[in-house]
């Protein structure tokens, strides 16, 4: 029984050794890591809400400028870096290396700009049109009157009375030339009395049968094929006289301004054929780049310039769906490059778009900023980063972003009490926040709480198997 009690005793010193030892090194294992922490106290402050992302400066307007024909360069005007003004010119072409429709364009031109001044200045076309309109309209009286004529006789009671007349007399020399070769008929048919007398007696009796033939017709209707014809002229006549109308109202009270511009668009078109010796500038800008040298030899579509308006220098940057609904049209921006060091230049945006850009099933919008302050050091081609400024808040609960982790998919921080060892985690939802603070709206945090900057990736809890440690 002795021994059993000593037995019992040993064990629980050992028990206690080992207890009071574990303990031990557990509360310096914890001191040496609570050692290692880094702290800051919870306060209020102002927040800076911000949205980032990154993008490349570009120039307002960017032109590449190229060749509309061949030929060789003769001279180069604008060297690297120069400005120029819309339209100069900023390179030309040997004219004998030209195309032969360019170099006889200057012919066309005299000729084009003689045909304008002769529209402006010369009544010739009037003059004519007039003329044609009076002709058209005698020749369509005429044209009408004739087809009037053809709903009536063919011709009047006088003409047909005089058409009767002179039947009667030619039936009557008929018969008389008839009874004359009556008298002769006994003669031989080779006697030249009777031959004679029967030749006067049938041209009498043609005579007749005309004069007969012509007082039938005077008296009958127009037949269908006369009353055709003279459909048709009058058709004829009614639109040439339509046409020299219509010519008439065009050129009566001058030159007809739709001919003037067109003989103004064909002198145009002329002059930007002879043109196409000059490459120009489209708009103000700078020579960004130059392609080309005095001597070259170029072919349509080479680029020989590149012109940009840097006057202003814009970013254009992708923002994600679930930020774009907070951007708005003049908000502001602070910009950095990676080019630039210790500087920030300010922007402001100025276009968002209302379409989005998918790519790989993300949803992003492109927004455009104009840099505010931009000097010779920013280019186009910088990648810029840019920080939108979304909203500016006063006096909220404030916490470092470092200190934010996600636990089981909720956001907590590690609140370290006093006289605690070991940190404790805290649920709490996040609102607005900036690129290394975030605003607190809800969670068991207040301002004096002391929260870890790093906390480990897992704690062990207090009061573990011994009673604490980790």
């Amino acid at each position: 029984m002795k021994k059993t009690i000593i037995i019992i005793l040993i064990l629980a010193i050992i028990g206690t050794g080992i207890y009071f030892g574990v303990r031990f090194a557990q509360d310096n294992a914890a001191k040496n890591m609570a050692s290692t922490f880094q702290t800051i106290t919870v306060s209020r402050g102002n927040l800076t809400a911000i949205v980032g992302a990154t993008g490349t400066v570009r120039a307002n307007q960017t032109a590449l400028v190229s060749w509309q024909t061949t030929g060789q360069i003769n001279t180069i005007n604008y060297d690297l870096g120069e400005t120029v003004s819309a339209d100069s010119i900023l390179a030309s072409l040997k004219k004998f290396s030209l195309s032969q429709n360019i170099i006889l364009a200057e012919a066309d031109l005299v000729t084009a700009k003689r045909n304008l001044d002769t529209l402006i200045n010369s009544t010739l076309a009037q003059a004519q049109a007039q003329a044609n309109l009076a002709n058209t309209t005698d020749a369509l009286d005429k044209a009408e009157t004739r087809r009037e004529s053809k709903q009536y006789q063919r011709a009047s009671q006088n003409t047909i009375d005089e058409a009767y007349a002179n039947y009667i007399v030619a039936e009557n020399n008929a018969k008389e030339w008839e009874k004359r070769y009556d008298n002769v008929d006994h003669l031989p048919e080779d006697d030249p009395i009777r031959a004679a007398a029967f030749a006067e007696w049938a041209a009498a009796k043609t005579l007749a049968d005309r004069a007969k033939a012509n007082w039938r017709y005077a008296q009958g209707l127009p037949d269908e094929s006369e009353i055709e014809i003279a459909d048709g002229n009058l058709a004829l006549a009614q639109a040439q006289y339509n046409e020299a109308l219509r010519e008439w109202e065009r050129l009566k009270d001058g030159p007809d301004p739709d001919d003037i511009a067109a003989a103004e668009a064909r002198i145009a078109a002329i002059e930007a054929t002879i043109d196409l010796i000059n490459s120009r500038a489209p708009f103000d800008g700078t020579v960004t780049e130059v392609r080309s040298k005095t001597g070259d030899q170029i072919a349509p579509g080479a680029v020989s310039f590149r012109i940009d308006d840097l006057s202003r220098l814009l970013v254009d940057v992708e923002i994600p769906e679930i930020d774009i609904n907070r951007l708005k049209i003049g908000m502001p921006a602070r910009i950095t490059f990676d080019a630039i060091n210790d500087k920030e230049y300010e922007g402001i945006i100025t276009q968002v778009a209302q379409v989005a850009n998918i790519t790989a099933g993300i949803v992003n919008f492109t927004v455009t900023l104009e840099l505010t302050n931009a000097d010779e050091f920013v280019r186009p081609g910088m990648t810029a980063a840019v920080n939108i400024v979304v909203s500016e808040i006063e006096d909220v609960l404030i916490i470092p972003n470092r200190a934010v982790r996600l636990r089981e998919g909720q956001r907590v921080v590690y609140i370290l009490k006093p006289g605690e060892l070991i940190p404790n985690p805290v649920d709490i939802t996040i609102g607005s926040t900036s690129d290394l603070q975030s605003e607190i709206l809800e969670g068991e945090i207040k301002e004096g709480d002391v929260i870890v900057l790093n906390p480990p990736t897992e704690f062990t809890p207090q009061g573990g198997p011994f009673g604490g440690g980790f």
